[in-house]
This record gives C-alpha cells, sequence and structure tokens, in this order.
C-alpha cells in the first residue's frame, strides 16, 4: 500500500461556473480519493485531495485542465500532513 498524502491546491483562472467543483467531485470519487472542493471569494477553486500518492498526483495534474469549459492559467499545490478525511465533497 502506498503512502498517504494531502495535497491542498488552490486553481487559477476560469474556474467558476464552469462545473469545475462537480467535475473535481466526480473524478476524485472515481479515484478513490478524500476531501473537499469550493469556490473563493476571489475568483479561484480550492481542493484538498487525500489518499495514495500516485492517485493524488495524478488528480493533481488532472486540476491544470479541470472541466471541458474551464481555462486553467495556474495550479498552486502545497503538500501538508494527512488529516485522515472521509469521502469527497464540494464545500459551500
Amino acid at each position: 500500500m502506498s503512502e498517504r498524502v494531502r495535497a491542498h491546491v488552490h486553481v487559477t483562472g476560469k474556474v467558476q461556473g464552469v462545473y469545475y467543483r462537480a467535475n473535481t467531485r466526480d473524478t476524485a470519487r472515481e479515484q478513490g480519493l478524500d476531501g473537499w472542493v469550493r469556490n473563493l471569494d476571489d475568483g479561484r477553486v480550492e481542493a484538498v485531495f487525500e489518499g495514495p500518492e500516485g492517485d493524488v498526483e495524478t488528480l493533481v495534474e488532472w486540476c491544470h485542465d479541470g472541466s471541458p469549459r474551464a481555462r486553467v492559467d495556474d495550479v498552486d499545490v502545497e503538500y501538508e500532513d494527512p488529516e485522515g478525511l472521509d469521502g469527497f465533497e464540494v464545500k459551500w
């Protein structure tokens, strides 16, 4: 079993109003990852992914494209200690 990691991601670009959060949630659940995603007031999307290192890396890479209607300008990632999240949700 690979080590569990946590990625804290901020995505900049046209990422609100283009189903970015819903697509992130669906993709994370397909990968079996835990965490959450939400819109920020400054127009960015913030997300946390927890799970096996390879699966987390795959989703971080996915964030560079995101949903089909999104235009991603930048993805900022910080790695933190996992908190043991369970499930994946959209936060409001």
